[in-house]
């Protein structure tokens, strides 16, 4: 009797787990049944972590917004509802670039935002 010889399909799902394994240290990139552990929960926190990304750097930029926005004598809160009101469609992110790196024309959005 002959043994049994396994198909490449295995072999090939295995190996594709063991590369996203690849650059971990010992045994969890050598080991599949380490390798499987340590890679789903490496996806799992990639995948969460690209939605509090997201959160950070807005929190980000509403702190740099409202730095620059207190220098001028107004409190964040009170300039984006000026902004509101004056139907200026500014995303903050945009916002606080322009804080950072352009602070006269700040200045302006501020003067806008306040009347």
């Amino acid at each position: 009797m002959s043994r049994v010889k396994r198909g490449y399909k295995g072999t090939r799902r295995r190996k594709k787990l063991l590369n996203l394994a690849s650059g971990y240290r010992g045994t969890r990139s050598k080991l599949y049944k380490v390798a499987v552990n340590v890679v789903k929960k490496a996806l799992s926190y990639a995948y969460r972590d690209r939605k509090v990304k997201k959160r950070e750097f807005r929190k980000l930029w509403i702190t740099r917004i409202n730095a620059a926005v207190r220098s001028h004598g107004v409190s964040y809160s009170r300039f984006i509802n000026g902004l509101k009101k004056v139907n200026v469609d500014i995303d903050r992110k945009t916002l606080s670039n322009i804080a950072v790196t352009d602070p006269k024309g700040f200045k302006e959005i501020v003067d806008i935002a306040v009347k």
